[in-house]
């Protein structure tokens, strides 16, 4: 036997009675003499759970308005789809609260005209952060982390979230999850601050709150020409959290055929452009012109590359929410960093 299986409540101080102790409540009434009691002392992590506001037929919606909500998605997708399955479930997410305090002693570079300096600098803050993050692994759903920000929370009822779905037990543990969130607010102190240099960083933690969140999705499974994709819908909010889909053929041609022709355009006219302008200026502009003529070339085929791997691997269309979005110039400002520093370099 579990020691939450164990554990089903107190003696009531006025009749005797058995109370139930709901995880995360703290003023419980005894069921036979109605006396209110104050729960005191150690109780490890407590247990929320996310009310469940969306049902069966709002999830089935949610899903139709996502399926006819881009037009990277094949037109009948939502005319000619079934659905298989739908459930729900509710999944444990890790949630940290604190006031954190900081100080950042570092230096920020100063530009006047052509010269530049460093400047030391002194940042403090003082901010109410939150962190949280999946207790379990949610690769299956494509769900990595919900928004619990300014979400209800109830104290956690086991057997009525059994009633209704799925409910997943946590498998990483409370100090790993910890650790993650002290790194994220220390990185969150460091990014406020600013500065170029950082020489030391201090920071502390007050009001620190850490629990146990339950919160529902609905799990949505269709076929479409014997294809199984799946949506997850957000069980509070009714927002699709994760989603595939066919794509649309004419949308992924129409964007290769576009792509093609402006990374064609940028690459080969505006790179031939400013190389002969650089060659026509003086040599002390010539070193910036040619710097904008070889990120036009290297951004103009990039543009291509991209375009071209849009088509080819973009058979399905998958949505996530809040998603980070892949930077596809990522190596255009690199190699314009470079080649800028190399200038500076030259023109000295």
């Amino acid at each position: 036997m579990s020691a939450q299986q164990a554990v089903q409540g107190l003696a009531c101080p006025r009749c005797g009675g058995m109370v139930p102790i709901p995880e995360g409540q703290v003023i419980v009434n005894c069921p036979f003499c109605d006396l209110r009691s104050l729960v005191r002392g150690e109780r490890g992590v407590q247990r929320y759970q996310v009310p469940q506001k969306i049902n069966r037929d709002q999830a089935v919606q949610a899903v139709h308005k996502f399926l006819t909500g881009s037009l990277a998605i094949a037109r009948d997708a939502a005319s000619i789809s079934k659905i298989d399955d739908i459930f729900l479930v509710h999944l444990p997410f890790w949630s940290h609260r604190a006031r954190v305090l900081g100080w950042v002693f570092g230096e920020k570079r100063v530009s006047s005209g052509k010269s530049s300096h460093y400047e030391p600098r002194e940042k403090t803050s003082a901010q109410d952060m939150l962190w949280d993050g999946a207790a379990c692994d949610v690769s299956e759903f494509g769900v990595g982390r919900v928004d619990l920000a300014g979400k209800p929370l109830e104290p956690f009822k086991p057997d009525a979230l059994h009633a209704t779905g799925m409910v997943f037990e946590p498998v990483s543990s409370a100090s790993d999850a910890r650790s993650a969130a002290e790194a994220y607010f220390i990185q969150n102190v460091q990014n406020a601050a600013d500065l170029s240099r950082i020489s030391q960083i201090f920071v502390r933690f007050a009001s620190w709150l850490n629990s146990l969140v339950y919160y529902p999705l609905w799990v949505l499974r269709y076929s479409y020409h014997g294809r199984s994709f799946q949506v997850v819908v957000d069980g509070f909010s009714g927002q699709v959290l994760y989603g595939k889909a066919p794509s649309s053929t004419m949308f992924r041609a129409a964007r290769l055929v576009l792509g093609i022709a402006a990374g064609a355009l940028i690459s080969i006219d505006g790179s031939a452009l400013a190389f002969y302008l650089g060659a026509e200026s003086s040599s002390k502009d010539s070193g910036g012109i040619f710097l904008v003529g070889l990120a036009a070339l290297v951004g103009g085929f990039a543009m291509m590359f991209s375009s071209y791997r849009a088509y080819r691997f973009g058979e399905h269309y998958e949505f996530r929410l809040n998603a980070p979005k892949e930077d596809t110039f990522a190596s255009v400002k690199s190699t314009f960093s470079k080649v800028e520093n190399l200038t500076s370099w030259l023109n000295q």
